[in-house]
């Protein structure tokens, strides 16, 4: 399998200067191969503009400083980038041309296959790149053994610092998905409660309401600064950390909770959801784009595929609206936070009815025949909840109460009942 293996360099000045310098060479060929290719009458193939390198260094000095497969790499970047606006035209959206790269737009650069290595010297590993040297490297987890490292990507981030992302190869098989899963599970995600499960529990969502408020101070702070000033770029990178310190902290929610799942169940749900087009329409728009659901539901998937995990993406038309019991649709408006049906009087929490919708839904793409309880449950309540996923007979029991989980509990311990099971193991015998 394909990982992508990130950490922290520290390089002297020295070094930065070097990369700095790597990269802006590496920005205006890009910007060079985008002009050829706009002027050219008939787009040539990559391996043809590729082989035009050579004889393109014996005229541009600066070129010789830069590894060749790097050099390669910025003509695939460009390939690729026409591929994609390509791709979206062919699905109806309006696109334009490739623009050409400003320093603040391209921050990178890729060695393919050679001219890096990982070296320990002195008890500290370093990372060798032709034509660079050896950068101090933070390897805060280890490459796996059986891995081969394909792919090295160098990048500085808005707020100066460098990191290096190692993409690698597993020599591992896949764990085989069971043909019988027994623990299953259904998600609905949302905003106040970021997900809703079939187990019984409401995670909670971040909340970043003083983060925020320190992001809008500081850029209230930038505006103020004359721009391109020794000031302004100070605050401009005040304004970077802000943004990082929320990136960092929503994608370590995000993987704590993905992986929990991922681990615990044989089969996962969730709806199939178009979150770039729920963020398009007004209103509410910024706390649909903080809840990251397409960020969550990519990590929920890779990590299923790891563990050998089912998961299935379901249409998620009308799963608040249809009732988990007898199946009959009820119109709810947003504010309405309660499903209560008129035909066969089930009540349950709104997210929690859908949750059993969706997993309803998913137990049946998969061609599963699941009649009993997947949790430890009460009887009466494993009925309710085994009616949802495989359309028995109607009943009229309502749900407990789920377990609402603060987001502080599965960034702290990275599970929502990991808390509860040590508690239970201190009061043991």
């Amino acid at each position: 399998m394909q990982y992508n293996y990130k950490y922290r360099l520290d390089p002297s000045e020295a070094l930065s200067e070097t990369l700095l310098h790597h990269v802006d060479t590496c920005r205006q060929l890009y910007n060079h191969v985008l002009y050829l290719l706009n002027e050219a009458d008939d787009i040539p193939a990559r391996y043809e503009v590729q082989g035009r390198l050579p004889d393109l260094k014996t005229r541009w000095g600066d070129l010789g400083d830069v590894h060749s497969k790097v050099l390669q790499m910025v003509v695939k970047r460009v390939y690729d980038n026409l591929s994609t606006l390509k791709a979206q035209k062919e699905n109806g959206r309006a696109v334009g041309m490739l623009k050409w790269k400003p320093p603040r737009e391209y921050r990178s650069l890729t060695y393919n296959q050679s001219g890096f290595k990982l070296k320990n010297t002195g008890g500290r590993t370093t990372l060798w790149l032709s034509k660079i040297g050896e950068i101090p490297i933070q390897l805060h987890r280890d490459i796996p053994e059986n891995a081969t490292i394909k792919q090295v990507t160098v990048k500085q981030e808005p707020t100066g610092e460098w990191f290096a992302t190692f993409g690698i190869h597993v020599c591992e098989a896949t764990p085989e998905k069971p043909e019988k899963p027994e623990q299953v599970v259904g998600i609905d995600v949302g905003i106040l409660t970021y997900a809703h499960d079939t187990n019984g529990y409401a995670i909670e969502s971040l909340d970043f309401s003083e983060e925020r408020e320190r992001l809008e101070r500081a850029q209230r702070n930038l505006s103020r600064k004359e721009h391109g000033s020794a000031n302004w770029e100070k605050q401009r990178r005040v304004v970077a950390e802000c943004h990082a310190d929320l990136k960092q902290k929503r994608r370590d929610f995000l993987h704590k909770l993905s992986n929990y799942y991922a681990t615990k169940y044989d089969l996962v749900a969730v709806e199939d959801l178009d979150a770039k087009g729920l963020v398009e329409p007004p209103g509410n728009s910024r706390n649909r784009a903080g809840a990251a659901w397409g960020t969550f539901l990519r990590m929920l998937e890779y990590k299923c595929e790891r563990e050998g995990t089912h998961f299935v993406s379901v249409n998620p038309r009308g799963t608040t609206k249809e009732c988990a019991s007898c199946g009959v649709s009820t119109d709810k408006p947003l504010w309405v936070r309660e499903h209560s049906c008129p035909s066969c009087g089930f009540e349950a929490d709104r997210d929690a009815n859908a949750a059993w919708n969706i997993l309803s839904r998913g137990l049946e793409d998969v061609g599963v025949v699941h009649s009993e309880s997947t949790s430890s449950e009460s009887q009466s309540d494993s009925d309710v909840r085994t009616r949802a996923s495989l359309s028995l007979t109607p009943v009229e029991t309502v749900l407990p109460v789920d377990t609402s989980v603060s987001a502080k509990r599965v960034v702290e311990t990275g599970s929502p009942i990991c808390s509860r099971a040590r508690s239970a193991r201190s009061h043991g015998p």
